[in-house]
């Protein structure tokens, strides 16, 4: 090879020189003068530097050139190792020419390129998937707008990991809405069923879409802020109408008690009553707290309202009735001073509530009914020497018979009642010392005289 080129040159020498030769016959023919001929030959080698400049010139752009590219791949290979967070493995060798050097990096720094988009396709996947994550949760630019754009300056397996992560805790996020979301729903929905609201139009109030299957879910912050804030009208209304529901329960029960109401008549609002009780996480029952139920329950406290006063007459006449009644059995006389007036004029007047009534009359039926419970032992004594004594005047009449002995029709009977007369009448002393010393503890216990039909004992 070194042959070959060092021949070239020696070619070229022998061309030159006989064309100089042949140049030199030419002149000599046509008689050309020195100073012309040094002149031409002047202007030859002028030509021949210009000539040769320029190929130097070329060669030295190229050598520039071949060296610029190397040098560029190499920074490129450099940069694109720093993005992927890797260091350089190239290095150049001093025993390769620039040509063999470059043919030697352009697989190196294609393989790089290569790596390098595997890697920001990679970073473009996540990146897509946490853009369309970003949208379904409304999520504004600024609040992740780091890991919503690639970095051509950071591909690193780091970086990838970071946004990776990030993905993975926009995906629990939207997990984690979409569970809260389902999990408002079917509380507004539970609610709607005890308030008998209608659940669609509810949830309409808040966003039409969200009884659309067809449409995407908003999980936004927003959305559930809103869906929190109906709940809480609901549970507000929920505890408005249990406390109207537990009003009119009370209500209900107590105008029963004042009018006796029938079992089977009371039956009818067993549903209603029987959460007079209750507390707001117990009622759960559907339409429970509607508004029908609360108005049904509503008009017919109005309607037993309306019948109260005369029907209150008939309880307290029975009231009234049930006392005396008491009080004859226990022979007690109704007191009367400070008493209720009791009587139908003032029910009808309105000077006294007929409630009020019934409670006073109840009042003495208890007291009465007390009364009675510790007469009933001297009242039993009482009741066995007024039997005696009414043995005793019965056996002076017989004893004044003077026929008592002669035969007839029940001689026989009065015969031996006037011997259990006999026996009585000799118990009668003590049977009174009885009852004075009985009477006697049942005053002092009392504090007060004990009366038999209003008289002392």
């Amino acid at each position: 090879m070194n042959n070959s080129q060092s021949e070239k040159p020696l070619h070229m020498e022998t061309t030159c020189g006989s064309l100089l030769s042949e140049m030199q016959r030419i002149w000599d023919e046509m008689g050309e003068l020195d100073i012309e001929r040094d002149k031409m030959l002047f202007e030859l080698q002028q030509e021949c530097l210009e000539a040769y400049r320029r190929k130097v010139n070329q060669a030295s752009r190229c050598r520039a050139q071949l060296q610029q590219t190397i040098a560029d791949s190499e920074a490129e290979i450099a940069k694109i190792c720093a993005a992927l967070g890797e260091q350089s493995s190239y290095a150049r060798q001093s025993s390769r020419s620039l040509k063999e050097e470059l043919e030697a990096i352009k697989p190196k720094l294609e393989e790089m390129k290569r790596r390098k988009g595997e890697r920001k396709n990679q970073f473009a996947a996540v990146v897509n998937q946490i853009q369309t994550f970003s949208k379904e949760l409304c999520l504004h630019f600024q609040e992740n707008a780091q890991m919503s754009v690639i970095d051509e300056n950071d591909l690193s397996v780091k970086r990838l990991e970071e946004m990776q992560n990030y993905l993975l805790a926009l995906q629990k996020e939207k997990s984690d809405r979409l569970k809260l979301l389902v999990d408002n729903l079917t509380t507004i929905n539970s609610l709607c069923v005890v308030l008998g609201v209608d659940y669609k139009q509810t949830i309409a109030e808040v966003d039409p879409t969200l009884d659309d299957s067809r449409v995407l879910k908003n999980i936004s912050k927003d959305m559930i802020f809103k869906l929190s804030a109906m709940i809480h009208r609901l549970e507000e209304l929920k505890k408005q109408r249990l406390l109207r529901l537990q009003d009119l329960a009370t209500t209900l029960i107590e105008l029963w008690s004042l009018m006796d109401t029938p079992l089977e008549e009371q039956q009818k609002f067993y549903d209603f009553t029987r959460h007079i009780a209750a507390s707001e996480n117990e009622i759960n029952e559907p339409n429970v707290l509607s508004a029908d139920s609360l108005q049904h329950a509503e008009a017919e406290v109005s309607r037993l309202q309306a019948m109260k006063s005369t029907k209150m007459k008939e309880v307290l006449l029975r009231k009234r009735l049930e006392l005396e009644e008491i009080c004859r059995k226990a022979h007690l006389v109704i007191e009367t001073q400070n008493s209720v007036d009791f009587s139908v004029e003032a029910i009808e007047s309105g000077a006294i509530d007929p409630s009020y009534l019934l409670e006073q009359i109840e009042v003495q039926i208890s007291k009465v009914k007390e009364e009675t419970f510790s007469r009933r032992e001297i009242l039993e004594k009482l009741e066995k020497w007024l039997a005696a004594c009414d043995e005793e005047c019965w056996l002076e009449e017989y004893n004044r018979d003077e026929n008592r002995y002669h035969g007839g029709k029940g001689t026989h009977r009065n015969l031996k009642r006037a011997e259990k007369a006999r026996v009585l009448f000799n118990k009668i002393p003590a049977m009174v010392e009885t009852l004075r010393l009985r009477a006697s503890v049942w005053q002092k216990e009392r504090g007060h005289e004990f009366l038999y039909d209003g008289v002392s004992t």
